[in-house]
């Protein structure tokens, strides 16, 4: 890589850094999920209900760092980053020029890859896996060198530890590669080492879902139940084809260039898992973003095959250039006040907006903001009740005070924004059901969601609402805080059955499933 390759690379990734710390705007709060893997650093495992521990660990890095907001902005950023650079080391390995490199950028930077970028999730980092799994698979198909197999194990087996999803790359790379003139690689020792990598370094978290029953099972089957049910196969195609607006014209020319365009023959492996992967996850009934990890690499190829059939030294061919470029960049730009959250909540709901494209949720309904933008409001509110309602016990009781909420993400935000002003914050709801803390008596009991229902009541002298969230765009708008008070020691028994049952319930549906 020339210097001037090397400078206009550093300066899309600055461009990439200032999107990205511009797209969120003050009204909002972190998002429902983020506060979840932020709490998993305090509770350090080899795995989780839902995801891996890599995030875990991620996230205690950023609470030694300070746990601040631009932290837990940065790594995602720094993921979204990173992919660029792959992408522009595969433009360079394909023999691709400066053009291409330029187009590739302005496509990442120009769709939902910011969008996933925004938050602080798994995402992020799974479509780095997946790049870097084609990328070394590339460089191996052109140079040949067997130790670029063991690497490809290292970074499959991260990726495990970073999200299940990258296990759907493995199942359509299996049979693209048995299809391709490349299946002489499974007589490769050298894959089989990759392989054992691989494994070695999924065994911890495939040791811990053995000894739990494997709730990830559980958490797949409650997933499609709740929100794959909703996802229309039509609906699928469609956002990928909205994923990068006019960049999929780049995208697309990959598809076409494997077909045609001879340099790319012993690439189209790639092509191939395309396919397969749109085929499993179309079965499956997929959110869309699933499948982001698969562009990257066809951008990369997109972009070297528009730059071939835009070479040329004329100015007609240079302005074609020139316009790709904008067309590509455009509509993102004209668009970004929609596509993330910047404006004010409510000046986003009094613009003209599709709600069928932005505001459509997980239950298949239209509301008056995206879901994402919903799951970034009240939380701080929600925080600031809590602490009211502890401060109303008294201070010698404190210790004997339990804050139970409805579901993880009010917990995750208690614990996020109040964590050192109040206990920690706990729920029935995803890892939580496992951190509840050891205590001997409770005398105090804080609600966070409904009402109080019978199963508290019969068991306490009486409650009072101390609070509700009251911003009417939040999805948790009217979520309450109660103070539940004279507690019976009959009721932490009681607490403790509930908890071992519903740690239980993720065991009996695996036996059921198993069944």
């Amino acid at each position: 890589m020339n210097k001037t390759s090397y400078f206009y690379l550093f300066l899309f990734l600055s461009l990439k850094l200032v999107v990205h710390y511009n797209m969120i705007g003050p009204g909002y709060d972190l998002h429902r999920d983020e506060f979840l893997h932020l709490d998993q650093a305090n509770h350090l495992a080899a795995g989780y209900l839902s995801v891996p521990p890599f995030t875990a660990f991620l996230s205690l890095l950023i609470k030694w760092l300070g746990g601040g907001i631009f932290w837990v902005r940065f790594f995602p950023a720094l993921f979204g980053a990173l992919t660029m650079v792959v992408i522009w080391k595969l433009i360079e390995l394909l023999k691709g020029g400066p053009y291409a490199q330029e187009i590739a950028a302005f496509v990442f930077i120009s769709s939902a890859m910011s969008r996933l970028n925004m938050l602080y999730q798994p995402n992020s980092f799974d479509v780095l896996c997946w790049t870097m799994t084609f990328y070394l698979l590339i460089r191996y198909v052109k140079e040949g060198t067997p130790g670029l197999l063991l690497s490809l194990g290292g970074v499959i087996g991260i990726g495990f530890l970073n999200k299940y999803n990258i296990l759907f790359l493995v199942m359509a790379l299996i049979p693209a590669l048995l299809f391709s003139s490349h299946r002489k690689i499974f007589l490769n020792k050298y894959l089989y080492g990759g392989v054992l990598i691989a494994l070695l370094l999924a065994l911890p978290n495939v040791i811990w879902q053995f000894r739990n029953d494997f709730p990830v099972i559980h958490h797949m089957k409650e997933l499609a139940a709740t929100q794959l049910v909703n996802v229309e196969r039509w609906g699928f195609v469609k956002e990928q084809l909205l994923f990068f607006l006019f960049g999929t014209l780049v995208w697309v020319a990959a598809l076409i260039g494997f077909v045609r365009y001879m340099p790319f023959r012993p690439y189209r492996f790639v092509g191939l898992t395309f396919l397969f992967v749109m085929v499993l996850f179309l079965y499956m009934r997929a959110k869309a973003y699933y499948a982001l990890g698969v562009y990257p690499v066809l951008i990369a190829f997109g972009s070297v095959y528009w730059e071939r059939i835009l070479d040329g030294e004329s100015k007609r061919l240079y302005w074609l250039r020139r316009l790709g470029m904008c067309v590509v960049a455009f509509p993102f730009f004209l668009l970004y006040d929609i596509l993330f959250p910047v404006k004010a909540p409510r000046i986003w709901t009094s613009g003209p907006f599709p709600r069928e494209a932005f505001a459509k949720w997980e239950d298949g309904k239209e509301h008056s903001l995206p879901q994402d933008f919903a799951d970034m409001l009240g939380w701080r509110e929600l925080a600031g009740l809590a602490v009211k309602s502890y401060e109303q016990v008294p201070a010698a009781e404190r210790r004997n005070t339990l804050i139970l909420c409805d579901n993880y993400g009010q917990a995750g935000a208690i614990n996020y924004y109040a964590g050192k002003k109040v206990s920690s914050a706990v729920s029935f709801s995803a890892d939580y059901v496992n951190w509840f803390p050891k205590m001997d008596s409770l005398h105090y009991l804080i609600i966070v969601g409904e009402e109080p229902g019978e199963y508290v009541r019969k068991y306490a002298s009486g409650y009072t609402k101390t609070g509700q969230i009251s911003d009417t765009l939040a999805r948790e708008y009217g979520t309450g805080v109660y103070l539940v008070q004279g507690i019976s020691p009959d009721f932490l028994k009681k607490l403790k059955q509930w908890q071992k049952e519903q740690q239980d319930s993720y065991k009996a549906r695996i036996y059921a499933i198993s069944r």
